[in-house]
């Protein structure tokens, strides 16, 4: 225990020092609590405690003082609570090197693991079966949450009632509203779903296909997230919400997407290899995409789009791909179809 735990301070911890952890960190600590911030590369941790700022990944935000960065991975267990922010791909590698976790565990991160398929609260579960698992996810760039700007999220709670009134007021703040769910699978697909979507949007954007294309494809995107969420046994309502169609609606709206950024790149020419090269940050999509099409056709969950992405990343052209989705049988709207 810290001193500051022995004077009543509950500490919030935040393993992964990207753009989103640091934001996290950031609006944790907005009104003087405590925030352990742990960053994996060799000396972010020290510049952040030295200068105030993460130069490689938010170098807009002029960090709180009461956050502490660390590189030490094992001092963030005995913090109260954990909010796990690390890349998707590395969040098993970075929980297999914690030597005990706290009893609430919030995972952060958006996407499916790539050569398992495991989602991440199964990721968590096998790491850490004594913690209680939560996923928070939502409509957040990570500069605004940083600069203070208001958001709302899901915080999907695995422990129930109990579990978010321990979290909530460990996460709300002015700027930072949580909205409780016990939806923890709707909450993750919603996440993984929309990454994958706001790479066909960039397309959309990159091959000047306008505003009605990329709407209608946001809206049959959003049918194609349901249909594989609810086959997961997710929620429709938790899928209809903050972390399903909100976040979808940010994400495919901005070049503030890393996602979408990288389909427009692919919808402007570039090749998957080249747009995906030199890249500081991740499009977690990228990642998904093959995924995600394998289980929705081992679930014979159809997701026309979805496909078209993964084949896009595969080398299809841009213009073939969209060719293609256009010519698909006419059909009758709905979730099902």
């Amino acid at each position: 225990m810290t001193l500051r735990q022995a004077q009543g301070e509950r500490i919030i911890g935040v393993v992964g020092a990207g753009a989103w952890g640091t934001a996290l960190a950031q609006a944790l600590a907005s009104d003087g609590r405590p925030v352990r911030l742990w960053a994996l590369e060799d000396g972010l941790a020290e510049a952040i405690n030295t200068t105030r700022r993460n130069e490689p990944y938010l170098p807009s935000a002029t960090l709180a003082p009461s956050i502490e960065a660390t590189g030490d991975l094992a001092s963030m267990a005995d913090c109260d609570a954990l909010l796990i922010v690390t890349p998707a791909q590395h969040t098993a590698a970075t929980l297999a090197k914690m030597p005990h976790f706290p009893r609430d565990l919030v995972l952060c991160s958006k996407g499916i693991e790539a050569g398992t398929g495991r989602m991440m609260h199964d990721v968590a579960h096998e790491a850490a079966p004594g913690s209680v698992i939560a996923v928070l996810s939502g409509p957040t760039f990570a500069h605004e949450v940083a600069a203070g700007l208001p958001c709302a999220v899901t915080l999907a709670c695995g422990g129930g009632e109990a579990q978010w009134e321990r979290l909530a007021p460990a996460v709300a703040r002015p700027a930072l509203r949580p909205y409780y769910s016990d939806d923890v699978v709707g909450a993750e697909v919603g996440g993984a779903v929309k990454n994958v979507l706001a790479i066909a949007c960039g397309v959309v954007e990159g091959l000047s296909l306008g505003q009605n294309a990329r709407n209608a494809l946001i809206t049959r995107g959003f049918a194609e997230m349901l249909r594989f969420g609810v086959a997961r046994g997710g929620k429709a309502e938790t899928l209809n919400g903050l972390c399903g169609l909100g976040d979808l609606v940010l994400t495919c709206s901005s070049t503030s997407s890393r996602n979408f950024s990288l389909g427009k790149a692919l919808g402007e020419g570039m090749s998957a290899a080249e747009a995906l090269a030199d890249k500081r940050t991740v499009a977690e999509g990228a990642h998904t995409a093959p995924v995600l099409a394998r289980i929705a056709a081992n679930m014979d969950v159809q997701m026309p789009i979805v496909e078209a992405v993964n084949e896009l990343l595969a080398g299809a052209s841009a213009k073939d791909v969209v060719a293609a989705l256009l010519a698909r049988p006419l059909k009758r709207e709905g979730l099902s179809v």
